[in-house]
C-alpha cells in the first residue's frame, strides 16, 4: 500500500447497486421493452467476462423468455455476441462503431488526446480521461501504456467512491448531490480496501480537494493502482479528470509524487486549452 494520508477503513453502506435506473414519470410514456433491452447492455457493460442468459434474468429479475427475445434481437445486429462454449453473452463491436460516432465530435476529447499521448509517452502507463455526465463516470479518451495494460474501454461506466477519475469529480459536487448520487447508484465493496461508507467517502473527497489529486489504491481491483488530476476551468468547476493506471509496482512510493506532479501539469495544459473563449465557444463542449 502506499504510505499516503488516505484512510480505507470503513463500515458497508446498505445501499443496494443496481443495474438498470428507476423510471420516473414523464409525460411521454417510455416503452418498457427498450428499457429492459437498454439495462442488458447496461449490466452487460460491467461484467468483464460476460453473463449467461440465467444470469441476466437472475439479475436484472426478468422473465427468462423476455430476456431471451432481446439477447437474441442484439445478436442478429451485432450489438452483442454469444460464446458458443461457456454461452456467455458479451458486447459486440457494433457498439464500438456507435462509441466512436458519439466520441467524434467531442472537442475536449481531441484537445487533450496531444497531452495524453504525451503523459502515456513519458510515463509508459496508460492515460485515461472522464467526465461526469448524469450521475455517471463516462471514459472518453485512453492512451494505452505499452507496460501498462488495463480493462477499460471508451463509454466505460466508473465508480465514484473506489476510482481515481470518480473521486476527482465527485470531490466537487455539492453535498446534497454527492449524497443524492450515493443512494441512487450506491458503493459496491470490491475488496476489503473499497471505500463503503459516505461518511468515509466525504473524507476521503475533502483530501482530493484539499491536495489536488485522488487515489485509487487497489480499490477497485487488486494489483492496479491510479492517480487522478481534475481538469478545473475554475477552482471549483472540474470539466473532466485524467488519471495514470498501472500495477501496484508501476506506481509506488518511489515514483507517485513525481508522476502527481506530470499529471497536474498536463490537467492545468488542458483546463487552458479547453477554456471557453469570451464569446462563449470552447472546448468543454460537443
Amino acid at each position: 500500500m502506499l504510505q499516503i494520508d488516505f484512510s480505507h477503513a470503513d463500515a458497508p453502506l446498505a445501499a443496494e447497486n443496481r443495474s438498470f435506473r428507476p423510471v420516473f414519470a414523464e409525460k411521454t410514456q417510455s416503452v418498457p421493452a427498450l428499457e429492459r433491452g437498454l439495462s442488458i447492455l447496461e449490466c452487460l457493460s460491467k461484467s468483464k467476462c460476460g453473463l449467461t442468459l440465467t444470469q441476466l434474468a437472475a439479475q436484472l429479475e426478468l422473465p427468462k423468455s423476455s430476456v431471451h427475445c432481446l439477447l437474441l434481437t442484439f445478436e442478429r445486429h451485432d450489438y452483442l455476441y454469444r460464446d458458443a462454449r461457456s454461452g456467455r453473452y458479451r458486447l459486440g463491436l457494433r457498439l464500438c462503431d456507435l462509441a466512436d460516432a458519439a466520441l467524434s465530435g467531442c472537442a475536449l476529447r481531441d484537445q487533450a488526446m496531444p497531452y495524453l499521448n504525451q503523459l502515456r509517452d513519458a510515463t509508459q502507463l496508460t492515460c485515461h480521461m472522464a467526465v461526469l455526465e448524469q450521475e455517471e463516470v463516462v471514459l472518453i479518451a485512453k492512451a494505452e501504456g505499452l507496460g501498462s495494460r488495463v480493462n477499460t474501454w471508451l463509454g466505460k461506466r466508473m465508480d465514484i467512491h473506489c476510482t481515481a477519475l470518480g473521486k476527482s469529480l465527485a470531490a466537487y459536487l455539492p453535498a446534497d448531490e454527492l449524497e443524492t448520487l450515493v443512494r441512487r447508484r450506491g458503493m459496491l465493496r470490491h475488496n476489503d480496501n473499497t471505500i463503503a461508507s459516505l461518511k468515509k467517502l466525504k473524507e476521503e473527497l475533502e483530501r482530493v480537494r484539499r491536495l489536488g489529486y485522488s487515489i485509487d489504491d487497489e480499490e477497485e481491483e487488486i494489483g492496479t493502482r491510479c492517480i487522478g488530476v481534475p481538469v478545473l476551468h475554475t477552482e471549483y468547476h472540474p470539466v473532466a479528470a485524467i488519471s495514470l493506471s498501472g500495477t501496484t509496482s508501476q506506481i509506488n512510493d518511489a515514483n507517485v509524487d513525481p508522476l502527481i506532479a506530470e499529471l497536474k501539469i498536463k490537467a492545468a495544459a488542458i483546463a487552458q486549452v479547453s477554456k471557453p473563449n469570451r464569446n462563449g465557444n470552447g472546448a468543454a463542449g460537443r
